[in-house]
């Protein structure tokens, strides 16, 4: 399952902090926390203070690794959003981009409705975060770079 490491910038994190908070806020929700497939725990907000967020992360990592089976067997290529109910807490947990897991705690002051509608805003932005390097960061200048240096090339051999 390991698809090499997630890398982020301290920039990338304030700004996908700020992303689960506005989610929490809009879907009235307990907390969000936000996984990679191998089951580390990338950040968190809300209330999380009775949770163990690290057993959590792995155990949202696992249950993907299972309904991806599941959704295989069945013919689908995977399934790309769950949700568990329970008496008074429930979770709703979606995938984000290729490597990561948003999972969202919520219990009856709002609706499964209202969180999937919030999850799905909040999945989009935290896609775009996850896969573009922050301005300034040495990996948006090596892209820079990369691509000043091929169109220079590709000039040299238009001549």
């Amino acid at each position: 399952m390991a698809s090499g490491a997630v890398i982020l910038y301290e920039e990338q994190i304030d700004q996908i902090n700020a992303a689960l908070l506005r989610l929490i806020k809009k879907a009235e929700a307990k907390c969000a926390l936000l996984v990679d497939k191998d089951g580390h725990l990338i950040t968190r907000q809300g209330f999380t203070q009775s949770l163990d967020t690290t057993a959590l992360g792995a155990l949202l990592a696992g249950s993907f690794a299972s309904t991806r089976e599941i959704a295989r067997l069945v013919g689908e290529p995977e399934f790309s959003v769950l949700f568990h109910q329970g008496q008074k807490d429930h979770i709703h947990i979606g995938l984000v981009g290729e490597r990561s897991i948003l999972a969202i705690v919520f219990d009856d002051r709002t609706t499964i409705g209202m969180v999937r509608l919030y999850a799905k805003e909040t999945a989009d932005r935290l896609r775009e975060l996850l896969t573009q390097p922050p301005k300034g960061s040495a990996r948006a200048l090596d892209t820079d770079f990369s691509r000043s240096a091929g169109e220079t090339i590709d000039n040299v051999f238009k001549e």
